[in-house]
């Protein structure tokens, strides 16, 4: 089978509403809502937009930090935001709006933020919303944000440009080493692998080391040993990684706890690897936060990415939902399920569901597999809908097991050839969800062992999958005999093209 399947498995995130308050509570768009608060048009800015030298002091004590250098950058950095994401507006003496944030801060340069102030600071539109507007208002506030602390992580250091700063204090940056589309990628890299895990793991995932992370995105998967040349890329990476994430921890989409800065003193940025019976957590972990999961899923969109969420298919049609779990986890598709029959309401539900489930394209055996899965969500409801497709050649072996499973009455039996159809279907539906190799071979061999004869009779199954699933059939049974007699039918199977005798 070769349908196409998702990129990325689908997450389960949390409410709007949820994730709002989380938004709110993350410290750096905090801070900066406090400081937007505060500001009024006494405040005193740069050309640049930054926060004045001479205001950083009561900015710091509002804030609630220490009265020094890390104070001060911390104010400035939580200024930013509030300028990045609209929640001040800067006006320039001839009462233009300032020019939007790049990502690089002159604050950030040796020299930097000794600009005569100018412009006037007044409240942005966005201020207001974060308290009176809607949890997608917040969200989208917070997603300016994001973006924000996104670009400050990637950009240069303070020490990568030292030696680059002229007389004058300005940059040459042609000189700098540094190319943003490069950073960009490897942070964006480094965080999808963080996402695949956390959806693994559910919402509230594990933390993860940070060698292995770095790991992920250094070392070849078909290399075996790693080669000294790539450990070193692995430590660099984790250094770089270091830097990154203690920027990206107060926007809340990551908990962080860093690397131990006394590995650096006892082994050096370039031994920074843990042994076999050292605590791997003096080398950083990581864990994506639920907030973390919704923000990195909005930039994998924007890039278009497809990356589901459950309960993207609660407004669409009985097809749609189908067709859309067909390569879901079982435990995930029953949710999204649950999700649209929660919104669809039960009234012509199953009829809509068994009228999707038809169709001999490759997806056609999983839409039933689904569909019987869902019947089952609906209840008794459904059985007028399902006895009325009794007689219907792809649904009518779904429909008795349904009632059979519910002590139904007046169950008319199957025919010998809906029971084979069924089988090759079911098997089919099973190939194609790829799941777990000794339940398809238990399934492959008990349906094999019902009938006496199974693959004298299997090949002639007018089913789009037959030959498919004979051959499987012939790969997974563990008698030889039956085995070698799979095959034979799955080459009879294909020399007949599928049609009838």
């Amino acid at each position: 089978m070769s349908a196409e399947r998702p990129t990325l498995p689908p997450v389960r995130l949390h409410t709007e509403a949820e994730l709002a308050r989380d938004a709110l509570a993350a410290p750096l768009l905090a801070r900066a809502a406090r400081l937007a608060r505060w500001a009024g048009p006494d405040t005193r800015v740069g050309a640049g937009g930054e926060l004045a030298d001479a205001q950083l002091p009561a900015a710091a004590e509002l804030l609630g930090l220490t009265p020094d250098e890390d104070g001060a950058a911390e104010a400035s950095e939580a200024w930013r935001l509030a300028v990045d994401t609209g929640l001040v507006e800067i006006e320039d003496p001839a009462g233009e709006p300032g020019d939007p944030d790049d990502g690089f801060h002159e604050d950030d340069e040796p020299g930097g933020g000794d600009e005569e102030p100018a412009g006037t600071v007044t409240a942005g539109e966005n201020l207001a919303l974060l308290t009176g507007g809607s949890p997608a208002d917040v969200l989208a506030i917070w997603l300016d944000g994001l973006e924000a602390a996104y670009a400050d992580a990637t950009a240069p250091a303070f020490d990568d440009f030292a030696d680059l700063i002229g007389e004058d204090g300005s940059v040459d940056f042609d000189a700098l080493d540094w190319d943003p589309e490069t950073e960009t990628e490897f942070l964006d890299g480094v965080l999808g692998n963080l996402y695949l895990l956390t959806v693994g793991d559910g919402a509230d995932g594990a933390p993860v080391p940070l060698p292995a992370l770095a790991a992920s995105v250094i070392v070849p998967d078909d290399m075996g040993e790693p080669t000294d040349d790539v450990l070193e890329q692995v430590s660099d990476a984790m250094m770089r990684l270091d830097d990154q994430f203690r920027v990206l921890e107060p926007i809340g989409i990551v908990e962080y706890q860093p690397v131990d800065e006394a590995l650096l003193v006892e082994e050096g940025e370039d031994a920074l690897s843990p042994g076999d019976e050292e605590d791997v957590t003096r080398y950083g972990m990581v864990r994506l936060t639920p907030l973390g999961l919704y923000g990195i899923r909005a930039r994998m969109l924007d890039a278009g990415v497809d990356a589901p969420a459950i309960g993207d298919l609660a407004d669409k049609g009985a097809d749609a939902l189908l067709g859309g779990v067909a390569h879901y986890p079982e435990a995930v598709a029953r949710a999204e399920i649950q999700l649209w029959l929660t919104r669809r309401g039960s009234d012509g539900a199953a009829a809509e569901l068994l009228d999707a489930a038809r169709g001999s394209d490759e997806l056609g055996p999983l839409r039933r597999l689904h569909c019987q899965q869902a019947l089952a969500l609906v209840g008794a409801e459904a059985e007028p809908a399902v006895r009325a497709v009794l007689d219907d050649r792809e649904l009518g072996g779904l429909a008795r097991v349904w009632l059979a499973e519910r002590g139904a009455e007046d169950v008319p039996a199957p025919s010998e050839e809906m029971i084979f159809w069924l089988a090759v279907d079911t098997i089919a539906a099973q190939l194609e969800a790829a799941g777990d190799l000794e339940e398809l071979q238990g399934l492959v061999e008990g349906l094999s062992g019902q009938h006496s004869g199974f693959f004298e009779e299997a090949w002639r199954v007018d089913h789009p999958a037959t030959a498919e699933v004979l051959e499987a059939m012939g790969r997974l049974h563990s008698d030889k005999k039956q085995a070698k007699d799979a095959r034979k039918a799955a080459f009879k199977a294909r020399s007949r093209g599928g049609s009838a005798d």
